[in-house]
This record gives structure tokens, sequence and C-alpha cells, in this order.
């Protein structure tokens, strides 16, 4: 079958030659650019995003080293980084120089700027780079953030915001203007064509498309399936026009590669 064109929203790069930190008494295996690249040869893709995990903490020679390596014929991949709040402002440009485009918040595993810098930080960045905020976050939790979210410029959820009883809340930051993930399959407590569904019913450019690869510590990990699913859900809900933003361009104009 012919893939449509995949911007991998989400996708983790574990390079042994950079540092790992434990967390919570698990470390990754190895999963270089070159394995990534082998592992969605027959996808489609065209790029994605490089996106920072807790045992990574605030290492970033992995992801510059990273970033160089994917982007090769063609490709554009861009970074999502966990810093700290004392970052300087010369640093971030020169990561946004480097293609990072966004700061994470690991609510879920830790190893990023925690919550009382989320709302200085993801300002900051965004006035001065255009850098969105991305969550890694149970959605039960999000009633409690809600105001904050709401108030900021640019925001995604991960994983589809990962559980059921959180879905309203996550529904109602994205009638807001928040993205969504639809990734990490094996690793969510919901029915994943009923959400993203709802989703596209409220805001067709609100959903981006990701692997997760390598699926860390997911209950199973990513498989091209999962990729059908997310198209037959789109078609389902709003029509397979939609198929081709959802899986490259909503995506790419969030994360600054289109004007």
């Amino acid at each position: 079958m012919t893939r449509p064109a995949l911007f991998d929203t989400h996708l983790h790069i574990i390079d042994p030659a950079h540092p790992l930190v434990e967390n919570n008494g698990y470390l990754p295996d190895p999963f270089t650019a070159a394995d990534y690249l082998a592992r969605v040869a027959d996808l489609n893709v065209v790029g994605g995003a490089v996106v920072s995990g807790s045992f990574q903490a605030f290492d970033q020679g992995y992801l510059r080293d990273a970033l160089t390596a994917l982007n090769q014929e063609g490709r554009r991949f861009v970074g999502v980084t966990q810093i700290p709040a004392s970052t300087t402002d010369a640093e971030i440009l020169d990561l946004d120089a480097a293609g990072v485009k966004a700061v994470r918040f690991n609510l879920k595993r830790g190893g990023s700027a925690g919550l009382d810098d989320l709302a200085d930080l993801a300002r900051r960045v965004h006035d001065l780079a255009g850098w969105h905020t991305e969550l890694y976050v149970d959605a039960r939790e999000l009633p409690e953030l809600e105001p904050t979210l709401v108030s900021l410029p640019a925001v995604s959820i991960d994983h589809l915001g990962m559980h059921r009883d959180g879905t309203p809340a996550l529904l109602r930051l994205v009638e807001r203007g928040v993205k969504v993930k639809a990734t990490g399959f094996g690793r969510v407590e919901l029915d994943p064509a009923e959400v993203i569904g709802q989703i596209m019913a409220i805001d067709p450019t609100a959903l981006m498309v990701g692997t997760d690869l390598p699926s860390t510590r997911a209950k199973r990990p990513f498989e091209d399936a999962d990729l059908d699913l997310i198209a037959q859900a789109v078609t389902d809900a709003v029509g397979e026009e939609y198929v081709d933003a959802v899986f490259r361009t909503n995506a790419e104009a969030f994360s600054l590669l289109l004007p």
C-alpha cells in the first residue's frame, strides 16, 4: 500500500555515546539514528521530532548529534528538549539554531523542569524562539493544569493523554487550541480510534502522528498497523482528505517548518 508522507512527531534516539540517567531503575537499550531509519524505511518518513526522554535529562549532545544524522537526504527533523529554567537566552537560541523547536515537561517520568517553572519557561522559549511546549502527562491531571495551559501560546499533549478518564479535559484543551499527538498506543488506556475521532470533530488541525519508537517501557512497541488505525479513524471522522494533514502538515506547521 502507498503510505502518506509521515512527519513522525514523537521518536527517541538513544545513543550509547552520550550519557544516560537511570530513571526509576530503568535504562533503555541503544536505539541510534541508524536503527531508527532502518525501522521506518517502509513508512515514508519525511521528517520528525526527536524527543528527549526522562533518561536523558538535560543532555543536549545526543540531540545535536541525532539531528545532524537524521537531517540528510532532504529529511527535516527537529528537536524537543528538556532544559532547566536556568538555561540562558543565548543557550536557547543556540539550541534553536541546531534545530530544537520545543521544550518538554515530563510530568509522568521526570527528568525535565518542574511544574513550578512551566508557565514562565513556556512563555520565555516561545517569545524568544517561537518554541512550543510539550507535556508528557496523564490527562487525569489536566483539570488542575487547565487554567495554566490555556494561557500559554503553544502546547501539545503526548500520547492522546494516555487515559480515557482524562479525555473530557483533553478535549476542552483542544477547543482552546492545544495540539495532541496520536502516539504510544502501547502505553495508553483508552480507545485510540474513539479519541482521534473526537479530536478531529473539534479541530482537524489539532492532531499529529508519531511512532513513539523505540517505545521504551510501553506494554507493546509501535506497530506499523498503528498508522493504518489512525488513517482509518481520521477518514471515518472527517474524510480521507484530512489524512495527509494529520500525518504531515499539521505537525510541520506546529514545528515551525511551514510559514
